[in-house]
């Protein structure tokens, strides 16, 4: 089972403090803590990857207040719990809940 942290709010401060050493597996959540979007980042790209989420240009998801990661130790790993979590939560902003 894969241990995420606890939600916080969704803040480029909180993001800052994402540890970069790990991959990671995250979910953007709503203020009521339902899961929008899933989403996996590699060693070094935790950071960037959930503040591309706070761009407008890019993928942002206005609704997503809150988010919660989880370190894994590989990318491969990573894809597989991302896979299990859309396939069980079917987030509203992953394509086609896959």
């Amino acid at each position: 089972m894969t241990k995420f942290s606890r939600s916080q709010k969704f803040t480029k401060e909180n993001i800052a403090k994402v540890p970069q050493d790990k991959a990671i597996v995250y979910k953007i959540k709503s203020r009521e803590d339902e899961n929008l979007y899933t989403g996996i980042a590699g060693r070094g790209r935790s950071q960037e990857r959930l503040v591309e989420h706070k761009d407008i240009k890019k993928e942002k998801i206005p609704e997503g207040t809150r988010f919660q990661y989880a370190q894994v130790k590989t990318k491969d790993r990573a894809h597989q719990i991302e896979k299990a979590i859309i396939k069980k939560e079917q987030p509203e902003h992953n394509e086609q809940h896959k």
